[in-house]
């Protein structure tokens, strides 16, 4: 394994809870969120400006949205949000009569499809699933009996889709149908140890290598899904580190974020920066964030 990097703080913004990293390759920004603080934010490193979007729900993840806009899940529904505006559509909502569950983290697929995980508020072991919803706004439940369905990521092949059960302590792999968007063969890929913290959000590197944020392990570890093997890590001076995303020009800075939230006094003295937006160049690069395509333009 090679040597330790350390992460240095960029945007001191105290997020309660800070997750679903994702870089717009053609706005050149960061979209992030704040799950507990009801936010999202696009951070733009060019400028060093961070613009924050009040929803008024916990926020799980964003994800860009091809015809403009981007697809924002929240406590109260999958919306399109319009970056300009603000301005909230929803589209769909299975978690109508689902009182104490929301949605966590999600991604865009390959297929361009929109693949999000849910929780209890109580973190209730068995009451998480895993959705996807379609280019035309239907949305189908395709995993059941997650407890904090998390991280999610495809491999370079599209033919693997990569997915974290937090508790659990372990990256399951899939087999991918992109043209389907059908995932089957379930197995373990990964195990994290429970000394390491456990795995959050996770991003996939142009190598083919998972990084996966580790909530409770301040770091960012890197590993191989061949192997299972960690290759790498990333210290990050705040113990909860929830989300990474390759992002700049180049791919090749990786931004993380992280919360405060359930951090007793002493830890906060001691990791003050907890909550707030890290970088890091690894010596890796990402890959493009995959868009959502909508048969319609949301009016």
């Amino acid at each position: 394994m090679s040597s330790d990097q350390e992460a240095t703080c960029i945007l001191k913004e105290n997020a309660i809870l800070g997750e679903g990293a994702l870089w717009h390759p053609i706005a050149q920004v960061l979209y992030w969120v704040d799950i507990e603080g009801k936010a999202l934010h696009i951070y733009d490193p060019e400028k060093q400006e961070d613009r924050l979007y009040d929803v008024n729900s916990r926020i799980g993840t964003v994800v860009p949205v091809e015809e403009g806009g981007a697809i924002v899940a929240l406590e109260s529904g999958i919306h399109h949000i319009d970056i300009k505006t603000g301005n909230l559509t929803l589209l769909t909502n299975p978690l109508k009569k689902q009182p104490g569950i929301r949605f966590n983290d999600g991604k865009c697929g390959p297929d361009n499809r929109f693949w999000v995980g849910t929780m209890a508020l109580d973190k209730r072991e068995g009451a998480a699933v895993l959705y996807k919803m379609e280019a035309d706004g239907s949305i189908k439940q395709m995993l059941d009996n997650l407890t904090i369905s998390n991280g999610i990521a495809w491999s370079l092949d599209a033919k693997t889709m990569y997915l974290s059960d937090t508790p659990t302590q372990t990256i399951f792999a899939f087999d991918f149908n992109s043209e389907k968007g059908e995932i089957s063969n379930r197995r373990k890929c990964i195990e994290i140890p429970k000394s390491e913290g456990s795995p959050d959000g996770m991003t996939l590197d142009a190598a083919g290598n998972l990084w996966i944020a580790l909530f409770g392990g301040a770091a960012v570890a890197c590993y191989a899904p061949e192997t299972g093997k960690m290759i790498s890590k990333v210290k990050v001076p705040a113990p909860n580190v929830t989300s990474c995303a390759f992002g700049g020009p180049e791919l090749d800075v990786l931004y993380i974020t992280t919360g405060w939230e359930g951090l007793s006094d002493e830890q906060l003295q001691k990791y003050p920066d907890s909550g707030n937006l890290f970088s890091v160049k690894t010596g890796s690069k990402g890959i493009a964030a995959n868009f959502y395509k909508m048969e319609k333009q949301v009016s």
